[in-house]
């Protein structure tokens, strides 16, 4: 563009006589507005390539519609332009496929250009809820997809436990027991996308354990680890009332933990049938938080012997 403006000079330059002038004019002029429509095609160029950055990946994308609109697993189409109307109706947007599915090859295509239409955070929302439908229960593609959106794009979940003050404390207070810690972010992560509920439970239960393990160096079981806890907090000058109060804190997470976790597994082995006994999800975030302000309490309780 500098050169281009350059030859505008130049044209002036060597102009003379009013033919010449005029001449000149006309090429400055003619120059001038090719600099503009350069400017306005790198402009939308620069446009362009905003919207795609604020863009889910167009493969992840394509991969996710395959799944979802599956012939004969998947969303019909009357289901697809429900749940995508809904969405354009929530976040202001105008969808192609909208009312009918007509002029779209397949479903599958008319769900992935309906996507392409909303940003980042939205698409993240819509393949999360859609992943989420009761229909995709037990659908083991759904699951995978579910896992591979929050790998990639995790970050674009509002709703992350992990960033909250106690759990960043409690993963510093972690660092030195590996086994634990890793148990630990393992629960988290599956916390945070919605997935398997009791495995969250039995990773944060296994990390408690493991750790617990290391502080006592004994390899028990967590419930038969109630009066070794104790014994340490005695040692490191907890008050017996402080003591008593974790007490029974510890037997609560066990028995719950037993009941919601242990219980399923023996249920599943002995019969082979998964039971729908989803657990509240106001309860799970509790046990997270409670389980992770013992083990801090216990690990800085221990400090002393580290």
């Amino acid at each position: 563009m500098d050169r281009a403006l350059q030859r505008v000079r130049e044209v002036n330059c060597r102009a003379s006589g009013k033919g010449a002038r005029r001449e000149a004019a006309e090429q400055a002029g003619a120059i001038e507005c090719g600099v503009e429509t350069i400017k306005e095609r790198i402009g939308n160029f620069e446009y362009r390539k905003d919207l795609r950055l604020n863009k889910l990946d167009d493969i992840f994308i394509t991969g996710a519609c395959n799944i979802l609109a599956e012939t004969n697993s998947g969303l019909s189409g009357s289901q697809i332009l429900e749940y995508c109307s809904s969405y354009a109706i929530n976040y202001n947007k105008v969808i192609p496929y909208g009312s009918t599915l007509m002029g779209a090859p397949n479903k599958r295509t008319a769900l992935k250009e309906n996507l392409r239409i909303f940003d980042a955070v939205e698409q993240f929302r819509i393949i999360k809820d859609l992943c989420e439908l009761p229909m995709f229960q037990g659908n083991e593609q759904v699951s995978n997809l579910k896992i591979m959106l929050y790998k990639r794009y995790g970050n674009l979940s509002k709703e992350k436990i992990s960033e909250t003050e106690l759990i960043q404390t409690t993963k510093h207070w972690l660092s030195g027991y590996s086994n634990a810690l890793k148990q630990y972010e393992s629960a988290l992560s599956k916390f945070e996308g919605g997935i398997f509920e009791r495995n969250t439970l039995d990773d944060m239960r296994l990390s408690f354990e493991l750790l617990v393990k290391a502080l006592l160096s004994n390899e028990k079981s967590l419930e038969n680890q109630i009066a070794g806890i104790c014994t340490l907090m005695e040692q490191s000058g907890a008050s017996a009332e402080l003591r008593n109060m974790v007490q029974p804190v510890i037997k609560y997470y066990t028995d719950f933990q037993n009941h919601h976790v242990k219980q399923y597994y023996t249920d599943f082995q002995n019969h082979h049938v998964k039971h729908n006994d989803k657990i509240n999800n106001n309860e799970l975030e509790y046990v997270i938080e409670l389980t992770s302000v013992i083990m801090k309490f216990l690990i800085k309780a221990n400090g002393d012997k580290n």
